[in-house]
């Protein structure tokens, strides 16, 4: 079954993605080219590097976490010398006092009782002299105070830590915002919204934990596990190799479980974009969905995503959940061998009983950072999943980056030029080819033809949303692409089919065209552009807050807003793409009163489906498959009985009959066919 096309629905006309389209994500590592990031060590390592900014702090943090664990590790020494004094005391108050410690083993060796005697030599304990509370007070009060300063020295570097990884986040937020306004509009038009905003929002919270905990704790355990290590080769090396079976054990449970859970952990951060995805279109396009009634299929949809965020988080935390029980077992192994050799080296006489103590202590507070260790993989692999699916997005190639050999004026006379433009989203499918305008200044240039003509890539061509495939656009003469974009767009108006306003009130909305402008300058822009009629009509007239969506305003309104907006920023070139789409009959007197207003003494590029909106446009452009096909006035146009007659006929004509309508429809009515309404040519 050959592969459906995805349909890609953008700013621009739709078009189809290619069978084999993947996203671009070179150049991941930074520095040149580089792979796309697969593998947890590499983006883990990347993850470590993010760091660097803040080497020295986190240097003086790594002291302090080594400063804890050395006085950690020290302290179940001192006190296993604790345990000897007590035991000597023991011992010692029941032998009999004066009698020379030599005298008394030998006794025992005669009397059959070896264990005793070699326990006797190893502890040389005092005959006579029971338990010297001063000197075990000493060494408790020790162990207290090392165990005091190392709880202290935690708490700082876990303060010092968690200002550092605050400042890490902030600036890759930061990042991440600037990298968003250096991609192209095509890294956004083959991507879900829910995908981008959950790399933006929920991959960032999960490194900033990772970073905090994960991270944190995985240094003090791996210090730990060294300064342990050390210690038991210290009070017994045969005791110790007993102890370390259990790390290559552990090691190989956690590189085989880990490696299979990483991926796993790859798949549960790519599901949650997907739902998100899902959910983000869900609730904006919630009133079409009621309207075409697909409240079953949507949730339909949303099982089949979250059942699949399920599956996949359910067995990346089942499988990574196994890591630690495991550990621990091979751990318990290890603690039971130790305890038996322990117990009969102190019998043999070749251990003290305090040093048994303290390796046995040592050998669980080994099993325990061992434990953590585990126990953070999964947070662990869950960050550096998240890094990656963050890195992705920062390495994305970005749109090309601005030449600026050339400066317009502050006011240019809008005069454009297409010279043999070509463009296309697709290299095996053209869309714009060898096509060539003019606009003079001040004119008003329509632009109409079917859906996927290319009607509004053409206008964003102009604001360089896209770069060009060949052939130059022409600015007052200078090539755009010589400009910077803020310069280029600097010139340029632009009122979009969709009426998109921010949350605030409706001074701030109008005064987004032109954010230095007055009070004053804002009512005048609203008076010119319809929009001062109904704002005087609000309670809070423009001090009015606009709530999500701008539900409390019409289409009209909301259009009409918009309109106003790039009144107010006073652009040399304007472009309306489909202004009156969205409002009734009524309502587009009001609209087009307003872009009137609005198209005074400027370049003005109209896109239109409703022909009735241009027939006043100085040049109306007729556009298939990406070629201009008509050229001229509207009743030039309609003269010709050519493509632009066919489209005004389907709209307009009302003596054709049904065949007629589906003839002209489909673009098989002859040239002759149909006739012009008496005041087509008004």
């Amino acid at each position: 079954m050959a592969k459906k096309k995805e349909k890609v629905s953008t700013a621009t006309d739709e078009f189809e993605l290619p069978d084999d389209y993947q996203p671009d994500n070179s150049d991941w590592m930074g520095g040149g080219a580089a792979k796309k990031a697969k593998h947890f060590w590499p983006s883990a390592k990347r993850l470590i590097g993010l760091l660097a900014p803040e080497k020295w702090l986190f240097s003086l943090i790594t002291l302090l976490v080594i400063g804890s664990v050395v006085l950690s590790v020290i302290a179940p020494k001192i006190l296993g010398q604790a345990m000897d004094v007590l035991f000597k005391g023991v011992l010692g108050q029941n032998l009999p006092a004066g009698v020379p410690l030599e005298t008394i083993i030998e006794q025992a060796r005669s009397t059959g009782n070896g264990e005793f005697a070699d326990m006797l030599a190893g502890s040389q304990p005092v005959p006579g002299e029971g338990i010297d509370f001063g000197l075990l007070a000493q060494l408790i009060l020790t162990v207290l105070g090392l165990y005091l300063i190392s709880s202290f020295l935690m708490w700082l570097q876990g303060y010092l830590l968690n200002g550092l990884v605050m400042r890490i986040v902030y600036k890759l937020r930061q990042d991440i915002e600037l990298k968003i306004n250096r991609l192209p509009l095509s890294y956004f038009d083959s991507r879900q919204r829910g995908d981008v905003l959950s790399r933006v929002t929920n991959d960032v919270d999960n490194i900033q934990q990772a970073l905090q905990q994960a991270f944190s704790q995985l240094v003090q355990s791996v210090l730990m596990v060294i300064g342990i290590t050390a210690m038991m080769f210290v009070v017994s090396w045969q005791l110790a190799l007993i102890a370390l079976i259990a790390l290559p054990l552990s090691g190989a449970i956690a590189g085989v479980v880990g490696v299979r859970a990483q991926k796993l952990f790859v798949a549960q951060w790519k599901h949650t974009g997907e739902l998100n995805g899902h959910i983000e279109e869900s609730f904006t396009g919630h009133e079409l969905v009621r309207i075409f009634n697909r409240d079953a299929e949507m949730i339909e949809e949303f099982d089949k995503r979250n059942e699949g965020l399920f599956e996949s988080s359910f067995k990346a935390q089942a499988l990574s959940g196994t890591i630690m029980p495991a550990m621990q077992f091979v751990q318990y192994l290890s603690y039971v061998l130790i305890a038996v050799v322990g117990a009969l080296r102190v019998t043999s006489g070749q251990m003290t009983l305090g040093d048994v103590t303290a390796f046995i202590q040592y050998s669980r507070e080994f099993s325990q950072p061992i434990g953590e260790i585990a126990g953070m993989a999964n947070m662990l692999q869950s960050g550096v999943a998240s890094a990656e699916r963050t890195f992705e997005l920062l390495d994305a190639d970005e749109q090309d980056p601005d030449t600026a050999n050339e400066k317009l004026p502050e006011r240019s006379d809008g005069h454009v030029e297409f010279d043999n433009v070509s463009f296309s989203y697709d290299s095996e499918q053209p869309l714009i080819s060898n096509l060539s305008l003019e606009a003079s200044p001040g004119h008003t240039v329509a632009i109409v033809g079917p859906t996927g003509a290319g009607k509004t890539t053409l206008v964003n061509l102009v604001m360089r949303f896209y770069e060009l495939d060949g052939g130059k656009i022409l600015l007052d003469g200078v090539d755009i692409t010589q400009l910077s974009r803020a310069d280029l767009r600097s010139q340029v108006g632009m009122v979009l089919q969709d009426a998109w306003l921010f949350n605030g009130t409706i001074r701030e909305n109008i005064r987004y065209g032109r954010l230095d402008a007055t009070d004053e300058e804002v009512v005048e822009a609203a008076q010119a552009t319809m929009v001062d009629r109904f704002v005087r009509q609000l309670p809070d007239g423009y001090d009015t807050v606009i709530e999500e969506n701008a539900s409390s305003l019409s289409a009209g309104e909301r259009q009409l807003l918009t309109i106003a907006r790039a009144f107010i920023a006073n652009p040399s070139l304007l472009i309306l793409d489909e202004a009156t789409s969205s409002v009734d009959t009524r309502t587009e007197v009001l609209v087009q009163t307003a872009m009137q207003a609005l198209r005074a003494d400027r370049t003005s590029f109209v896109i239109a489906h409703r022909l009735s909106t241009i027939r006043d446009a100085d040049s109306i452009l007729m556009m298939e498959h990406g070629r201009i096909v008509e050229q001229g006035t509207h009743v030039e146009l309609l003269e010709r009985r050519g493509a632009y007659y066919k489209l005004h006929q389907a709209q307009f004509a009302g003596e054709i009959d049904e065949e007629q309508a589906e003839e002209i429809l489909t673009g098989s009515v002859p040239a002759t066919t149909g006739s012009i309404p008496t005041n087509a040519a008004e």
